[in-house]
């Protein structure tokens, strides 16, 4: 390379700053200013490349900034990274069914399955069954260096699931001298707390030739309930507006609803409520002894909930940190068997417990859950009124507590292997040959779980002859029914629970194997203009998926799930080039054209592409310019492929009946399709307020999906100003034939909204039973969908000496220009737009201010968002004014550390996350996957004492 200003500078920026967050350079060591510059791999290449020059915008943060806040999980931290979704966190990763505890990283929002996870350039097994999503609980903290993040398309060089990026983790190469950590850390204003303990051992063995190492990692959390916290325990609730009129209505000064706080249901609560004089007021329930008690609903309610009044706080059920643990231990060594060549091998094994408490079982309008008159439990008072009214039987909404809530422990135990052999052959080619072996065992635990058909015999009690209490049916006698009392809180008895209640245990197993085999030169020859450099390799990968379901969960509370069982594999082989194109004149320092391709035999996809074209421009020592567009890949993953059906529920509203049919404007095609359906026209059955009964599946037939992405940025680093540096970085991702479900409502609206009749795809979906009510939905994933997102990072660094010490100084932006959902990819008109929604605000930033002298250190840390809408631009076209809550104000939340490390090798830091107690956002508990970006624990402090040696 004949220039090496704008090497030199870049690398002593990228050392001056720690390379937080540089998106405009990579690592690289500079040895006797510039004599020797030292070529080096970076993410989104396999070239070698001197200097810091990075053929695409790569954003870096430093193993020790990871672990500089007072989370114990490194996702946790990056999850705060702008260009980074919390999708999955530690507040919100309980929502699903098998994944409380997991931490998956989301770039850009577009789905944690388009987020391609690497451990050193290499591919890390599944935490995820079904899936090809990697749990940042298994990667070693302590022995990460740093972890790269390109945006956009790099399927070209990684293969397939880089849609939206990579995040490769860089762990270090040789470990010497020993090193022990351990975190301790308390909320302010709430009982929260959790800890972690680290430790690495590293030495040189035969003359330097080897190295070995390994590492035990501790860390854990314990649950926090939503009313252990003053920020979280007040209930809200959304309750119409009663200053809105029919001649206001449309004003936005007059909101449908209001959110209001000390609100919640009064229709239903854990003693039982029912209705009985007026069967449309729930304004009865129980004492702890089963007599009768009325409810004070108050002034501001509707039909189901109020404020001010006796409601039911439903955040008693709600744990906003799930009780978390995990431990590391891993092992590394590796040996120059020669001057030229080193194998390694690598191994870990992660056993990571993360336990999600929910809701009890519950009945809420469900006519099964009703007490019969002759019921020995029932208070006769009550038993009188039912008399008076004529009625045999009432109806009970209860949130069944006492019986337990229903309880998810989820163990996983990963272990992972790694070999291989990498170094110098042929002179000046550089080999890595590896074979990846890694397997992830989950066992799922779910308590309380309510056998139904049991529930039912015990609530159907009687008095024998003998006068004694005893379920109806003798069958049920016979199998040992105990009768249940639910009429008041705490009135089940513990026989009755144990007879109810059962514990179901499913689980999964996930195989990865990997074998790859790669050569690279970064001057196979020489053209006017440089040195052209190549990189070519193949790769073989299997990916095994298989999901046991418990035989004692059918027919329970719990969902009955689908027994996934599937595989696949793939060969690839890819190329990579760099090629110089001109250098030395007027406004052309140098162009680099840049470019790749990968060829894969999926089998089940079969055969697809992927290609990146670049130009790397620089145009003087101050200003670069870069240039990438890729076309990425996303095969389906096994439980898109395999998933067996699973059950599920949906909230629809019957097109077919006739008071939605009535509603439209032009209603001819509807009421033509569903009278084919044998759907009488005066249908206008209130069932489906209730969920209905659905089934979701996988599709073999099922296609990849496909990304095209573009990023156009500059590098400015101005003469006149060492050691700063500005970059922008234009990006934008279109996602074709996305792999999604259609929302059920849409298939219910296309079936009966078809031109062409009811023999359509959608119409097969449904069925119907004898009184034309929805019975079943069937659902399964399909390429219908698609998306695209763009926008603007930036980076502005600036590094200088004062106070006897020296700043470092980075702030790291994104703004978030579009984010859109095409339910059909067919139809782009018709699209969700989630820019400046919840969890996607336009604007989020990061600053970082670090100083150190000597040996002191500290680092204050400011991220921003701002504000957010609550409702999308669907959600608002149908209703501009729904509630006076509709977004979240701008966001800002401060972290502080201090430290000191002593010439003994002791070092103290101390930090305060969230240090000036920044509340949650009004209304907000931050479980959510939009929320969870707002801080729920509050202001906490920790301390971390480590020795090295």
């Amino acid at each position: 390379m004949k220039h090496y200003s704008l090497i030199s500078n870049s690398i002593k920026c990228a050392l001056l700053t720690a390379a937080a967050t540089a998106s405009s350079t990579v690592f690289a060591q500079e040895e006797q200013i510039a004599k020797k510059i030292e070529r080096v791999e970076v993410t989104g290449s396999r070239i070698l490349r001197e200097g810091a020059i990075a053929p695409a915008p790569v954003t870096v943060i430093t193993g020790d900034q990871l672990v500089n806040s007072g989370a114990v999980n490194i996702g946790e931290a990056l999850n705060n990274l702008p260009a980074l979704g919390s999708t999955y966190s530690m507040a919100n990763s309980g929502r699903f069914i098998g994944t409380a505890g997991l931490n998956i990283l989301d770039l850009r929002n577009m789905g944690t399955d388009r987020t391609l996870v690497l451990v050193n350039g290499k591919r890390h097994v599944s935490s995820s069954a079904g899936s090809q999503s990697v749990d940042t609980n298994t990667i070693p903290s302590v022995w990460i260096e740093r972890v790269e993040i390109i945006t956009g398309g790099a399927s070209a060089v990684y293969g397939a699931d880089a849609v939206t990026g990579v995040v490769n983790f860089i762990l270090k190469d040789n470990i010497e001298g020993m090193d022990f950590s351990v975190t301790r850390g308390f909320a302010d204003l709430n009982s929260y707390n959790n800890k972690k303990a680290t430790f690495s051992y590293g030495s040189n063995f035969d003359n330097d030739r080897g190295n070995a190492a390994f590492a035990i990692e501790y860390s854990g959390q314990d649950s926090l309930n939503a009313l252990d916290h003053p920020w979280t325990s007040t209930s809200f609730s959304n309750l119409p507006n009663q200053a809105q009129t029919d001649e206001n209505k449309n004003s936005a000064d007059f909101p449908d609803d209001i959110l209001t706080p000390n609100a919640g249901y009064f229709a239903i609560n854990d003693a039982g409520v029912y209705a009985l004089e007026d069967p449309t007021k729930y304004i009865n329930s129980f004492n702890p002894d089963s007599s009768a008690r009325n409810l004070y609903v108050g002034n501001n309610a509707d039909l189901y909930s109020c404020a001010n009044c006796d409601f039911f706080n439903l955040g008693q059920f709600e744990e906003i940190q799930p009780e978390f643990e995990r431990y590391n231990v891993n092992f590394k060594v590796n040996y120059d068997v020669t001057d030229d060549l080193n194998v390694y091998f690598d191994a870990k094994y992660v056993n990571s417990q993360g336990e999600s408490i929910g809701q009890p079982a519950f009945f809420f309008f469900d006519s099964d859950n009703s007490i019969k008159i002759d019921n020995p439990y029932l208070d006769p008072s009550i038993k009188a009124r039912m008399k008076e009214e004529g009625v045999d039987s009432i109806m009970v909404n209860r949130m069944m507590s006492d019986l337990g809530r229903r309880v998810e422990n989820n163990t996983r135990e990963t272990t992972r292997f790694v070999t291989g052999l990498k170094g110098t052959v042929f002179e000046d080619w550089e080999l890595d040959t590896s074979v990846v072996y890694g397997q992830t065992d989950l066992e799922r635990e779910n308590g309380a779980n309510m056998i139904l058909a049991n529930y039912f015999n015990a609530l159907d009690a009687v008095e024998d002859a003998d006068g004694n209490v005893v379920c109806r049916s003798a069958a049920a006698q016979a199998d040992g029914c105990v009768p249940v009392n639910i009429m008041g809180f705490g009135a089940p008895s513990q026989q009755a629970i144990d007879y109810i209640n059962t514990v179901s245990v499913g689980t999964s197993t996930i195989k990865q194997t990997v074998v790859s085999g790669s050569l690279a030169n970064g001057a196979i020859f020489e053209l006017p203009a440089g040195y052209v450099g190549v990189a070519f390799g193949a790769e073989y990968r299997k990916e095994e998926s298989e999901t046991k379901e418990p035989d004692n969960a059918e027919g329970t509370f719990f969902n009955a799930l689908g027994e996934d069982k599937g595989s696949f594999n793939v060969r690839e082989v890819f190329f990579e080039a760099s090629m110089p194109i001109l250098t030395d004149l007027p406004l052309i320092q140098d162009l680099v054209f840049d470019t790749a391709v990968r060829h894969a035999d999926y089998s089940t996809i079969g055969d697809a592409t992927s290609w990146k074209l670049g130009l790397d421009w620089t145009v003087n020592d101050e200003l670069r310019v870069r240039v990438t567009q890729s076309a990425a890949l996303r095969a389906p993953n096994i439980g898109e492929v395999f998933g067996a059906p699973s059950q599920t529920f949906y909230t629809v509203d019957d097109p077919c009946r006739a008071e939605n049919i009535a509603n439209l404007s032009n209603a001819a095609t509807r009421t033509a399709n569903c009278a084919a359906l044998g759907v009488a026209s005066d249908f206008n059955s209130g069932y489906d307020s209730a969920s209905l009964d659905g089934l979701t599946s996988g599709n073999r037939d099922v296609k990849g999906e496909e990304s095209t992405s573009t990023t156009v940025g500059i590098v400015y680093q101005p003469e006149f100003l060492d050691n700063a540096v500005l970059t922008i970085d234009y990006w934008e991702i279109d996602l074709e034939d996305a792999i999604d479900t259609i929302s059920a409502q849409d298939i219910l609206d296309r079936c009966v909204d078809s031109t062409t009749g009811i023999n359509n795809q959608y119409c097969n979906l449904i069925t119907r039973d004898t009184n034309s009510e929805i019975s079943l939905i069937q659902n399964s994933v399909l390429n219908v969908a698609g998306q695209k997102a763009s926008g603007v990072d930036f980076e502005l660094g600036y590094d200088f000496d004062a106070l006897e010490g020296s700043f470092k100084t980075r702030l790291v932006g994104t703004y978030l220009i579009e984010r859109k959902d095409f339910p059909f990819q067919d139809d782009p008109s018709s699209y969700i737009e989630y820019a400046g929604t919840t969890g996607e605000a336009k604007w989020q930033t990061n600053l970082s201010v670090s100083y150190v002298m000597d040996n002191f250190f500290s680092t204050v840390e400011t991220r921003f968002l701002s504000e957010v809408d609550f409702y999308t631009n669907v959600e608002l076209a149908s209703n501009s004014n729904p509630s006076n809550q509709m977004s979240y104000g701008k966001y800002f939340i401060t972290d502080m550390t201090v430290g000191y490390n002593f010439d003994s090798g002791l070092g103290v830091k101390v930090g305060v996350d969230n240090l000036f107690n920044r509340k949650l956002p009004y209304g907000s508990r931050g479980t959510s996957a939009g929320s969870a970006s707002y801080d729920n624990i509050g202001r906490f402090g920790y301390i971390n004492l480590s020795y090295s040696l």
